[in-house]
């Protein structure tokens, strides 16, 4: 169904995944990929499972990371966010702020439980502080004009800062899930690093899917096939899930970010599987639906549909392009089907230490893409009463287009 030309364009597409292909063992109506076939083209893209002694990727050094935000300042920066500090300083901590001079001299403040690993970062000079962050900062910096991280500064942070005398620059913005800042933009260009790290997490999550096609549905609830899949991260060697993974069959599906329950799974339906893990500090996020056998005419339609969206979002999607075009691509096939009222949200988001990141695919976007950025290419329908499907891969933008992290097969996949 899909235009092979277009399949060609995208740089590690799994060129089936833009056929439909019927299961020749049952006389079904829907063209659908039996779950042995499923798992042979999994096969036959390689064995990506982490080798036991994988290591975390060389990433850049953090003096020139921080660096290069110094390079955007006038005024000193407080960071606060915990996944940028992490970022800057490779410190998790959920108690820490680091400060960065604009002539790139950098202060990590934390508390007694972080300051001995908070020492082993080579170069920047670490405060040990009590366990109040906010008020031993405040104490610290009094009467200096200092920039704050807007969207992770809550009210109460900010109060407490000015009135310990602290001149406050709020920079940066949140809109919706996606926040937007001077570390934020650093981050939406990967290091070689952070892709390999992205990738690996990809391949745990084709992983996973390979062998959650091989399971029984139905009569299971979606709640049991969150678990399993949670262990399934576990063993192939994920740190642990990036957010909590989405099962939802049947009228479920017609809601974007289900929530998995108890009732058993239904024959003759779809199910949308949204998962996603973390390796090395990064995430995955990918989505496949699976058929749990003779579909109604509407869902059959409404998954090919939704395949033709996803492969002209991935054609689309390349260094120089539009965040609001490449969403735009992704509608023509919908529009034309008639179902635009039914594709309610974005086609996609940044994705790296967090799950959900600049630069955003959507209506609304003011983004370019550029080269190293890491981006979701995730088209839905959804219909109400009925069911929903998204299909979800992971990419890195390129000049020559977009190269797939996740590669597990598109074709509608028939399960027990």
């Amino acid at each position: 169904m899909g235009d092979p030309r277009r399949a060609r364009a995208v740089r590690g597409a799994d060129r089936r995944g833009a056929h439909l292909r019927r299961r020749q063992q049952r006389a079904l109506e829907t063209p659908v990929r039996a779950r042995g076939c499923a798992h042979a083209a999994h096969r036959g893209e390689g064995n990506r499972r982490l080798p036991g002694g994988a290591h975390a990727p060389r990433q850049e050094p953090i003096l020139t990371r921080i660096t290069r935000v110094a390079r955007l300042l006038s005024d000193a920066l407080l960071v606060t966010g915990s996944t940028n500090v992490r970022y800057l300083t490779g410190l998790s901590s959920s108690n820490a702020a680091l400060l960065v001079e604009p002539d790139g001299a950098a202060m990590l403040y934390t508390d007694f439980r972080y300051a001995e690993r908070a020492r082993a970062i080579v170069g920047i000079e670490v405060v040990e502080i009590a366990r109040d962050l906010i008020g031993s900062i405040g104490s610290l910096l009094s009467g200096r004009r200092i920039a704050v991280e807007a969207p992770h500064v809550s009210y109460d942070t900010y109060r407490r800062l000015s009135t310990a005398g602290i001149d406050l620059v709020p920079l940066g913005s949140q809109v919706g899930d996606i926040a937007d800042g001077p570390v934020e933009d650093l981050r939406r260009v990967k290091e070689p690093g952070e892709i390999e790290a992205i990738r690996r997490a990809g391949a745990i999550s084709d992983q996973v899917f390979a062998g959650l096609a091989e399971e029984r549905f139905t009569g299971r609830t979606e709640t049991e096939l969150g678990w399993w899949i949670e262990q399934a991260f576990h063993d192939a060697g994920a740190s642990s899930v990036a957010f909590s993974s989405i099962v939802a069959a049947g009228t479920n599906g017609a809601s974007p970010h289900a929530v998995p329950g108890d009732r058993p799974i239904e024959a003759g339906t779809l199910v949308t599987v949204d998962i996603g893990c973390v390796v090395d500090g990064y995430c995955s996020d990918c989505t496949r639906t699976f058929a749990t056998g003779e579909l109604p005419t509407q869902l059959a339609e409404a998954y090919a549909v939704c395949l033709q969206a996803q492969l002209d979002g991935l054609a689309a999607a390349r260094a120089g392009a539009h965040g609001r075009d490449v969403d735009a691509a992704s509608r023509v096939a919908v529009e034309a089907a008639g179902l635009g009222e039914r594709y309610g949200h974005g086609l996609g988001h940044g994705v790296g230490l967090d799950v959900h990141e600049a630069p955003v695919l959507r209506p609304e976007s003011f983004d370019v893409l550029v080269s190293g950025n890491v981006v979701s290419i995730e088209p839905g329908i959804y219909l109400p009463g009925s069911g929903g499907v998204r299909i979800e891969d992971l990419v890195v933008v390129t000049e020559e287009g977009a190269e797939r992290l996740t590669m597990f097969g598109k074709e509608l996949t028939l399960v027990g």
